[in-house]
């Protein structure tokens, strides 16, 4: 059987859209953990979003590649978990621009886990890109403690490892599996993670603000439900190499968001990151006439 055409540029921009939101949503987040222990908003997130996505892809739980969907989600959902988990506990013993940075490690290191485990050089255009954008994120949230090492940034380096498998996984899966079922099993299973870990892990607390209830919906629906489902629709046609350099376009986001909310201006140095992280899509866009892995 033929593999369908290409949609083209769609795919590129459900990534752009992507990272627009996980950007959007981190004022909102920040907002509802002041009422919220972190694992329980977790929980609460995932488990929205699963209903959300059980409702939207009911008619695909008994498709023809049900076992072997079912076997990449429940990969893409350890590894999900896993990096929200060592991001989430390391931010308590570091600061949330080395957070920032340390995690934008799974950018250069898909590229590498790719050419180890599939054998599969990514393009020259992709690499540079890779080597630009993340450049431009060192700008925008390195600091000068960058070289004093603490347990939380150890943490935090493990959640890029996360990441960067996650994003293997999903490329390793996403061509020939269910889209649906591959979705809804990822989210399920890094809910019952949430699920079998916040009520130990931590104090936990909530407070039902306003805060709270608008974080929750968005970022079930909007930021996990919608975006993982664009996400793994996408990676049937991109690349991890080219996602991972798409999804740098985040902390931008996040910074215009920022902007737009509470009038936080970018520094000269920060605003040359920020141009550097478009200059490495923008030089893959140019360089390359269709997505990568085609």
């Amino acid at each position: 059987m033929s593999r369908p055409k290409s949609p083209g540029p769609l795919v590129d921009l459900s990534l752009v859209i992507v990272a627009m939101i996980w950007g959007a949503t981190f004022v909102l987040v920040k907002r509802a953990l002041a009422d919220v222990s972190t694992l329980l908003f977790l929980a609460l997130r995932f488990a929205i979003a699963t209903a959300a996505l059980l409702f939207l892809f009911r008619k695909h739980l008994r498709g023809p590649q049900l076992a072997y969907s079912l076997r990449g989600g429940v990969l893409a959902g350890a590894c999900l978990f896993a990096g929200y988990v060592l991001q989430t506990f390391g931010l308590k013993y570091t600061s949330a621009s080395k957070t920032g940075f340390i995690t934008g490690l799974y950018i250069p290191l898909v590229p590498l886990f790719s050419s180890i485990f599939y054998r599969r050089l990514p393009r020259i255009a992709e690499l540079a890109g890779v080597a630009t954008a993340f450049a431009g994120l060192a700008l925008m949230t390195m600091e000068r403690d960058l070289l004093s090492l603490s347990p939380g940034d150890l943490l935090v380096a493990g959640c890029a490892v996360a990441y960067a498998f996650h994003m293997l996984v999903l490329g390793r899966y996403a061509k020939t599996a269910d889209t649906g079922v591959l979705t809804v099993t990822q989210i399920a299973t890094a809910g019952l993670l949430s699920v079998g870990t916040f009520w130990w892990a931590e104090p936990i607390h909530i407070q039902w603000s306003r805060d709270v209830w608008i974080a929750l919906a968005v970022t079930s629906l909007l930021a996990t439900a919608l975006a993982f489902a664009v996400q793994t629709w996408a990676q049937r046609w991109s690349s991890p190499t080219r996602t991972a350099l798409i999804f740098s376009m985040e902390p931008v986001f996040a910074w215009a968001t920022s902007y737009v909310v509470a009038g936080e201006l970018l520094s000269r140095r920060a605003t040359v990151g920020a141009g550097l992280i478009l200059a490495g899509i923008v030089m893959v866009e140019l360089r390359t006439g269709a997505p990568a892995g085609q």
